[in-house]
């Protein structure tokens, strides 16, 4: 079905609404946090470093919904469209999933969440209207670099997290199928020195969001 402009406009908001409301997000599988994951109580410092590494991880779902947005509405092909979509929705599971962790560990997302969004759908759109060779390959090198945040988070986080761990193992496996569909799907491997710029980029995200 194709939707009106006006209709596309509703969906559009609907998802920024989505995505920076705290709380708004629906997952659409239950959290690997289950309540069997049994935890020893944390130190007030291990909470806020699990808390700050968790608002990371959730500011950087953030940028991945503005990101899939901003392709999705400027991408030539249906096909690609669509997987845009279809990645988005997945990426929403990991967006509630963070912003529920938060709020178990008493915190709360990132206040330069809407800076990041803006920054990260305007580099959606770009890619997708250069092309979509261009575009699917952001999406594996973007995918890449946030599977090594989440490599990294998991040794990072305090022993005793295991609720936190949980989650970020399953959307590290999310974030490497996305990258492998997206290169599959004819997307650039793009060389190293322009993944070494988007990864002094997602550094300066890493470094502010984890207090702010």
């Amino acid at each position: 079905m194709t939707l009106s402009r006006t209709d596309n406009l509703i969906h559009q908001f609907d998802t920024v609404l989505r995505t920076l409301v705290p709380h708004a997000a629906a997952p659409s599988r239950p959290s690997p946090a289950t309540e069997d994951l049994h935890e020893a109580p944390m130190s007030d410092e291990e909470r806020r470093h699990a808390a700050g590494l968790m608002r990371i991880n959730h500011t950087g779902e953030v940028c991945a919904q503005a990101l899939y947005q901003g392709q999705g509405l400027t991408s030539r092909l249906p096909a690609v469209r669509g997987q845009m979509e279809q990645a988005a929705q997945e990426e929403i599971d990991h967006l509630a999933w963070c912003d529920s962790r938060l709020q178990e560990l008493h915190d709360r997302p990132s206040l330069l969440n809407p800076l990041f969004y803006a920054a990260s759908f305007g580099l959606g759109a770009a890619a997708g209207a250069v092309g979509d060779r261009i575009s699917l390959g952001f999406v594996a090198a973007t995918e890449e670099q946030v599977g090594h945040h989440l490599e990294d988070h998991l040794v990072k986080l305090p022993p005793v997290d295991q609720r936190s761990r949980a989650v970020l193992r399953q959307m590290a496996i999310d974030e490497a199928h996305h990258a492998q569909l997206a290169l599959e799907a004819g997307g650039a491997r793009f060389p190293a020195p322009v993944k070494l710029g988007m990864k002094l980029m997602s550094k300066v995200m890493t470094t502010s969001v984890y207090r702010l």
